[in-house]
């Protein structure tokens, strides 16, 4: 069974749209769940205005019935609280950093507008929309996820701590930046501080973990189902992301062969078994059983509140980029959009492997994957 979705939908448009095709029948649908991550994507430090006028509120239009997914396509509706789309001024004055100028050659629009209003990172709401949805049902299959901020600008944590998942969550969003070290949050917000008096923006790095996995979602056999792949995919297509790292993946290319590799053993009790996880729980493009982990490094964010050179597009003249509204840091944001992403990925992947029309046929599958593995 493929699992697909599509969004729609432009920033200050009516609302955004997303349509999941391919969840099993049977899955609970907790809206309360889904209003949650919603919350979590506008939450962080250094967010702009438009996170306290949208309230986004998910609207479930088809495909659950009395809080059960039905096995038909999910629509999700996504109201737009500052929908003046048509009203707004248009653009002629392309920022960099952003898709305005070549994304308006491609379409041949004569206002920026029509580009900016697609291509802003509100779309990334739909998405977490669609995540929480997929996140419900990987939970009846024994996989949680959770991320934090490794990074913020020049400041970083020093360790990351080994927690499971609700403890490693239940940290993560008690601090504004969503970092897990105490200190480095408190230089984290003052460098977002210093940023917002120069005019500045900030980047920074955000992990992903999930526990619970089994082993062999994905596959060597084509470059294009490794799964390991895929996340790097997903990963680097929330805006901003400029590189995406699978375990000690930087590391791992300055460092010999034997501080990298993840040895095998076996006992009667745990089965195969590695005492290391510095692959990211990824071998030849699979899972191997043990917790994923992926990063995603966003760049500042091309809006400058002190607005950058450019060229009017008709004029052909030096003008300064238009000033959107926006944020001055998208990391703690960026990782809850991951989430969505590797939910999403990872969802199907399960159902790749596990087929299954229903939860309840899904879950005998695995379970009988489950007894084949521990004999193996």
């Amino acid at each position: 069974m493929s699992l697909r979705f599509l969004t729609a939908g432009e920033s200050h448009g009516a609302a955004l749209v997303a349509i999941l095709d391919g969840m099993p029948a049977g899955v609970s649908i907790d809206s309360e769940r889904i209003a949650v991550e919603m919350k979590r994507r506008q939450f962080g430090y250094g967010r702009g205005p438009r996170m306290a006028i949208e309230p986004d509120r998910v609207d479930i239009l088809s495909g659950v019935r009395r809080g059960k997914t039905l096995g038909s396509p999910i629509a999700l509706a996504i109201p737009n609280k500052d929908a003046s789309i048509d009203r707004l001024p248009v653009v002629t004055q392309p920022r960099p950093g952003h898709a305005d100028l070549t994304g308006a050659i491609k379409y041949g629009h004569d206002d920026i507008r029509n580009v900016l209003e697609r291509a802003s990172a509100r779309e990334t709401a739909a998405r977490v929309a669609v995540g929480a949805v997929c996140r419900q049902l990987l939970s009846p299959l024994g996989i949680e996820l959770a991320s934090h901020v490794i990074a913020i600008g020049a400041t970083r944590l020093t360790t990351v701590p080994a927690l499971p998942i609700a403890q490693l969550r239940a940290r993560v969003e008690r601090s504004p930046v969503r970092c897990l070290e105490a200190a480095a949050t408190k230089r984290m917000v003052k460098e977002i501080d210093a940023c917002v008096k120069r005019g500045d923006t900030l980047g920074g790095v955000f992990e992903v973990v999930a526990h619970g996995v089994p082993p062999g979602l994905g596959t060597y056999v084509q470059y294009d189902r490794r799964l390991d792949a895929i996340l790097a995919r997903a990963i680097m297509s929330i805006h901003a992301v400029k590189a995406v790292e699978v375990g000690e993946g930087t590391r791992a290319a300055s460092v010999p062969g034997s501080q990298v590799q993840d040895e095998i053993f076996y006992s009667r009790a745990k089965g195969f078994h590695r005492s290391s996880n510095r692959a990211g729980g990824f071998e030849g493009g699979m899972t191997t059983g043990q917790p994923v982990f992926v990063r995603g490094f966003l760049k500042p964010l091309s809006t400058l509140r002190k607005p950058l050179r450019s060229v009017e597009i008709h004029t052909k003249q030096p003008v300064v980029a238009t000033v959107e509204r926006s944020d001055v840091c998208t990391v703690p944001a960026a990782g809850v959009i991951g989430e969505a992403m590797v939910a999403f990925e990872l969802a199907s992947a399960m159902l790749d492997k596990f087929g299954g029309d229903s939860l309840a046929e899904l879950q005998r599958n695995l379970r009988g994957y489950a007894r084949y593995v521990k004999q193996f």
